[in-house]
């Protein structure tokens, strides 16, 4: 790594972030806090999946998977689609993967 990678785009950074840009991304580093969580949108990101699903995959009790689906979903980190009677959940964007990859491979650098 060079000196100039370390300035590449730095004057973003010597300005801080609207009010209401930073209380968004402060909720949702507050629901990626939480282990299921995390490990639910992570699943998410690979794929759809119904409450039912990942209640088996994750272990975790149905009624749980769907409190935190909510709160996903409300912060806007999760989208939705209907299947018939069905609603499916998978991760909102590539950003989403981005920040789950950075946040999880931390411990290594």
């Amino acid at each position: 790594m060079y000196a100039r990678d370390y300035d590449a785009g730095a004057e973003q950074w010597q300005r801080l972030p609207p009010g209401d840009r930073v209380d968004v991304a402060v909720e949702s580093f507050r629901m990626l806090a939480d282990p299921t969580r995390l490990r639910l949108l992570w699943l998410l990101c690979g794929g759809e999946y119904d409450v039912s699903a990942l209640a088996a995959v994750s272990g975790a009790a149905r009624p749980a998977v769907s409190q935190h689906l909510a709160k996903l979903r409300m912060t806007g980190l999760v989208a939705t689609r209907r299947d018939g009677r069905r609603v499916l959940y998978r991760a909102r964007g590539e950003h989403v993967r981005r920040l789950l990859a950075e946040a999880v491979t931390v411990p290594e650098h």
